[in-house]
């Protein structure tokens, strides 16, 4: 669909198929929902599962993965509230104008590039997925953690 209106008209909209496909019937939670919740769900056990792993890493390794997560969690934050606030100015000056409450699934953004809109509905849930998986790894990675020798089971 998305590829067939690329050829077609030579744009396309990011997320618009994932937010306007319901499951597992009409009005019930979009694609973009049922993504967010995965995505929120899949680094739990990620985090769970291999938190051993950084157990080893050296203090200045450690600094630069917690700076890089903690930039990812500001540009992250600064992306949904971006969004949001974009979303909020849409609806209500189309309130304004027409004087009618627009469909909110089919508002669009031409940024960064027009030729590929972002709707903005798809824009807020994966930037704030985004945030919490970044904010969250942020937190293990300064909360305290065991050492090498306490990992090793005693006989």
């Amino acid at each position: 669909m998305m590829v067939g209106e690329w050829q077609e008209n030579g744009t396309y909209v990011m997320g618009e198929i994932l937010v306007n496909t319901h499951v597992p019937f009409e009005n019930f939670a979009n694609l973009t929902t049922w993504l967010s919740f995965a995505c929120i769900i899949a680094w739990y056990c990620v985090s769970r599962i291999g938190w051993k792993r950084t157990v080893g890493l050296e203090s200045y390794r450690m600094a630069l993965l917690q700076l890089m997560l903690l930039g990812f969690a500001v540009i992250c934050l600064y992306e949904v509230l971006w969004s949001f606030t974009v979303l909020n100015a849409e609806i209500t000056s189309q309130m304004v104008i027409d004087g009618t409450t627009p469909d909110i699934d089919r508002l669009i953004v031409d940024y960064p590039d027009p030729d590929r809109p972002w709707n903005l509905i798809f824009a807020t849930k994966i930037w704030l997925v985004g945030f919490i998986i970044s904010a969250h790894a942020f937190y293990l990675s300064k909360k305290p953690r065991k050492s090498q020798d306490e990992l090793v089971p005693e006989d």
